[in-house]
């Protein structure tokens, strides 16, 4: 075991502060790395406060970690000392069931291992996350960063990144499709992009006459403002998909309407029950699908790196003190970040 400092609550009342981790020695297929950036998601700030009533203290979030390899074990093959690599969501899985053997290791029979709030597999030890100067995982949950991406902007590709692309992918969005995006936060700038470098005509939908031409700015082909009826009526019928990234109960009825005979409602966000309930005759009589996507598996989280590096695309990022984590906490739940906060590891070896 080594020790490693790290940013972590010890309450949901206690905010974030400075403490001290163990980290295991490299097991055979396990690298050692050195974080430098790792971004804020809002599934932190629940972990933090424990909104979901199962977090376990100490907690040390972080989820969106991108860092260089210090250490390999004896049966790494695919990385070396000095690479800049990436850690999601996940750190384990069976690795034996149909699940593991597609690649779709999210959906784990068993249940994969998370990054922090999870128990490893071999020795029962809590796994903590990004928000530290070092961890150690096994190789298969490690991805290249190509050298052609920002480490910085990359670390939330972990994460909204591929919780937006892999259902796009997953449903074959391609050119020529409409696709419609809900929510205009980390996870909805980053489908927007995703969305238009398939080649599909993309619409946003947001509630705020303020965000129009931020909307455009992203790269949306039309803005609608979801509280004028006029505007929902015009687009009655027209899209093929709704990417839907909001996070809290909302109407989703509104939003099936919007959708052609045949089309696609993903749930990338909501974790909840569906309040208000949803007119089932609107699926019923048009043969449309209410879908759900979580993350996305190793290889497609590979996928979407290389993704981002041959198309250009980067997370919208402001970079973040550590000592200011819990003042960053408040901002993102106000809305008040374009989009994600990243935090410089610097900050915290400083």
């Amino acid at each position: 075991m080594s020790q490693a400092r790290a940013y972590g609550a010890q309450s949901p009342s206690s905010g974030l502060a400075p403490l001290n981790i163990e980290r295991r020695e490299p097991r055979p297929d396990d690298v050692a790395i050195e974080i430098l950036y790792c971004g804020v998601c809002h599934t932190d700030i629940h972990f933090a406060h424990n909104d979901w009533g199962f977090t376990e203290y100490p907690l040390v979030p972080g989820h969106e970690i991108i860092g260089r390899v210090t250490t390999t074990g004896s049966g790494v093959s695919g990385f070396r000392e000095g690479d800049i690599v990436g850690v999601g969501c996940m750190v384990d899985s069976c690795r034996e069931c149909s699940a593991c053997n597609d690649g779709l290791e999210q959906y784990c029979l068993e249940g994969c291992v998370v990054t922090y709030n999870g128990h490893d597999r071999h020795d029962g030890s809590t796994t903590y996350g990004g928000y530290s100067e070092s961890i150690v995982v096994s190789e298969r949950f490690v991805v290249r960063v190509p050298d052609a991406l920002d480490p910085a902007a990359a670390a939330p590709l972990l994460c909204a990144g591929i919780t937006t692309y892999s259902p796009l992918r997953h449903y074959g969005v391609r050119a020529g499709h409409r696709v419609g995006v809900v929510g205009m936060g980390g996870l909805g700038h980053m489908g927007i992009k995703f969305a238009k470098a398939l080649g599909a005509e993309v619409t946003v939908f947001t509630r705020s006459d303020a965000k129009v031409e931020e909307a455009r700015h992203q790269g949306a082909d039309r803005v609608v403002v979801s509280s004028d009826r006029e505007q929902m009526k015009g687009i009655a019928g027209y899209l093929d998909f709704i990417l839907d990234t909001v996070p809290v109960q909302h109407d989703l009825n509104p939003y099936l309407t919007a959708l052609k005979y045949d089309g696609m409602h993903i749930l990338v966000g909501l974790l909840e029950p569906v309040e208000p309930p949803l007119n089932a005759g609107a699926l019923v009589a048009q043969r449309k699908v209410l879908a759900g996507s979580l993350i996305g598996g190793m290889p497609e989280t590979q996928e979407v790196l290389d993704f981002c590096a041959e198309h250009g695309i980067a997370c919208d990022v402001e970079m973040l003190d550590i000592r200011n984590i819990n003042d960053a906490y408040e901002r993102v739940q106000r809305s008040d970040v374009r989009y994600r906060f990243v935090i410089d590891m610097a900050t915290l070896r400083d």
